[in-house]
């Protein structure tokens, strides 16, 4: 197949595209290599598949509208895999225009190339913070999301709702993933596993936010990229046992869905910080602080719709996952 990937020099992006290089596919990568972390470290994410020849770099911003349109009228993409966006919630607070120019101008531009171009399947990171103030777990695809507590989490509830309306009006079909907590080499320096690494090898003290009483679903990239290239395989189809009196917001009448990928097994923080100083050899420094705005002190996953459809589940103990990154991060920091 010929697939997009927008975000291809981001942390899952990388990973994505070197599961569909490695099976033979050919992938046109985009990405504006934009500042929000660091640039460098992009780069070197390019540079693991810069060398196949059946991978070709594009630099372009997915709000150019033009330019994507011209990318899709050129390339006519099989699939398109869509994670470009600007991502954090704590960010969201500080400069809310970035997500609307990307997350959702940025979307728009996507969903219209997939549109006018005979597109198989659009596949779209959603995210876990959709949940927002839901605390019934596990989160379940089938649970309402209309309470979200940051400007990501509300753009990332937009996108699936873009894309129903897509699917329904255009026969187009879409398939949103729920990430939850990815981790993993090659990560993104603003998450908690970078940063507390990178504050304990300094002997400076790590920032423990809501005092330690946070639980998160930790997902190991692989698992994460693995899920994405399985879902990106089965095109969503309309569900005909839709029932439209008592709509299920998993499921549609149109080519629709939207799955979480979590490793449906919460880490209390705390235990996340000992499996970090574990594999390091080091006793973290800590300072407590109050919860931040935006956060929520716990998410989990259900994530038996996810393998249902594709007969896979995460299964990457944190354990086995945080001492893969902290090799990672002494070998790629000469740490």
């Amino acid at each position: 197949m010929k697939v997009l990937v927008t975000g291809a020099a981001g942390f899952i992006g990388m990973h994505v595209s070197q599961i569909l290089l490695a099976r033979g596919d050919s992938v046109v990568g985009l990405d504006n290599l934009n500042d929000y972390y660091d640039v460098q470290l992009k780069l070197d994410r390019l540079a693991r598949l810069t060398p196949n020849a059946n991978f070709r770099f594009v630099k372009m911003d997915v709000a150019d509208r033009e330019g994507i349109a011209k990318l899709f009228a050129d390339e006519k993409f099989d699939r398109v895999v869509h994670l470009a966006a600007q991502a954090g919630v704590r960010y969201s607070l500080v400069n809310p225009h970035a997500y609307i120019d990307s997350n959702i101008v940025g979307f728009t531009n996507i969903l219209e190339g997939c549109r006018h171009n005979a597109v198989q399947h659009l596949a779209y990171a959603s995210s876990s913070s959709v949940y927002g103030g839901n605390t019934a777990m596990p989160f379940s695809e089938h649970h309402n999301i209309d309470h979200p507590v940051s400007l990501y989490a509300a753009t990332k509830k937009a996108n699936e709702l873009m894309a129903h309306t897509y699917s329904h009006l255009f026969r187009l079909p879409t398939t949103g993933l729920r990430f939850f907590t990815v981790y993993g080499p090659w990560g993104r320096p603003d998450m908690a596993l970078f940063l507390f690494t990178k504050a304990i090898l300094a002997g400076e003290p790590i920032k423990v936010f809501n005092h330690g009483k946070m639980v998160r679903d930790f997902t190991y990239i692989d698992d994460i990229a693995n899920g994405v290239v399985r879902v990106l395989d089965r095109p969503a189809t309309v569900d005909s046992g839709f029932d439209a009196a008592s709509p299920d917001p998993a499921r549609s009448n149109a080519p629709y869905r939207v799955f979480n990928i979590g490793n449906n097994d919460p880490v209390p923080l705390m235990a996340f910080i000992e499996a970090i100083e574990g594999a390091l050899g080091k006793t973290a420094q800590k300072e407590y602080l109050p919860m931040q705005d935006g956060d929520v002190p716990a998410t989990s996953a259900d994530v038996s719709e996810l393998e249902s459809w594709t007969d896979f589940r995460p299964a990457t103990p944190v354990t086995e996952g945080v001492g893969r990154f902290v090799q990672w991060y002494r070998n790629y920091f000469k740490a």
